[in-house]
């Protein structure tokens, strides 16, 4: 037995036609939180859960045009010390402008009050969190042994479902299982402020529930170089280059462009010698560091015997 086709509502015949609220909902506006698809780089997000980036051309490449809200954002690279909160320096000064805490969760050194002046936000409004990373001396029951990144994402998922800090930065170890990130990217939609996960390079390879995945990389002095490793929208292919505001002093930059041509003419990573550098130095005019009582160059203990300086340091 056939069944006759209603060719204007594409139902069966004798089939009570959708309701209002029915057609609402599939021919009229979506929910904000919906993606569309065909809106390229529109991420469907509210406008209040997208954060200026504070970099034009970044935004620009940034679905919904800038950081998102309710998400997780990693940040990957080969190092810390990239310029990666340069980066960021633009959108917590203005957090911390309003009043609204930040939170560090593990960061990989101290923090310094004068950068964070330099940076624009205010010591009083930065909450350093640091759980411990080694493993206890016993198992928190009988045959299941804790991991040793358990209680770091365990203070990072109760941060975040509190909702209460203006932005969020923790840095992650390596190879965190899968189990770990979808409970953080759960825990992240009650937090409206960004959130950024700093990861080594090598896990852009391992699958991730954030929904913006960026790589960083140094692309001079002064300069970064972004890839777009996951988004929502088109493909990124080509790195976006930022230019950072110059913290570097003059010889610090000259030591510092002779260092990145030789490592690019030699293909390799290890710092050049000192006499090198003094070679490279004077080649950019720059003054070599000076030693502490000895010549140019050479630093002498306090038995006299002359000693190598550290390659782009001065002796205190």
């Amino acid at each position: 037995m056939s069944t006759l086709i209603d060719p204007v509502f594409c139902r069966p015949a004798g089939v009570a036609p959708p309701s209002p609220a029915v057609r609402l909902a599939t021919t009229g506006p979506l929910h904000p939180l919906v993606w569309r698809a065909r809106t390229g780089l529109a991420s469907g997000r509210a406008a209040d859960d997208v954060w200026p980036s504070g970099w034009a051309a970044l935004d620009a490449e940034l679905p919904g045009g800038g950081w998102p809200g309710r998400a997780l954002t990693e940040l990957l690279l080969p190092a810390p010390g990239l310029g990666e909160l340069r980066l960021l320096a633009p959108l917590l000064a203005r957090l911390s402008a309003q009043g609204r805490a930040l939170l560090w969760v593990q960061p990989p050194a101290l923090l310094s009050a004068a950068g964070l002046l330099q940076m624009g936000c205010a010591p009083e409004h930065c909450v350093v969190v640091r759980p411990e990373l080694a493993p206890p001396r016993r198992a928190v029951r009988k045959g299941a042994p804790r991991a040793p990144w358990a209680d770091l994402c365990w203070a990072l998922e109760q941060a975040l479902r509190s909702g209460q800090a203006g932005a969020v930065l923790a840095w992650l170890p390596a190879h965190l299982p899968q189990e770990a990130l979808r409970r953080l990217q759960l825990a992240a939609q009650a937090q409206a402020g960004p959130v950024f996960l700093w990861r080594p390079e090598s896990d852009a390879a391992q699958a991730s529930p954030a929904p913006l995945r960026l790589r960083l990389q140094a692309a001079g002095p002064d300069l970064l170089a972004l890839t777009g490793v996951k988004r929502r929208g088109p493909r990124w292919t080509q790195p976006l280059l930022l230019p950072l505001p110059a913290v570097l002093s003059a010889r610090g930059l000259g030591v510092a462009q002779a260092w990145a041509e030789d490592a690019a003419a030699a293909q390799i990573n290890a710092p050049l010698s000192a006499q090198r550098l003094r070679q490279r130095a004077a080649a950019v005019s720059v003054a070599p560091p000076l030693g502490r009582h000895g010549p140019a160059g050479v630093e002498t203990d306090r038995s006299g015997a002359a000693s190598q300086p550290a390659a782009g340091f001065e002796a205190p």
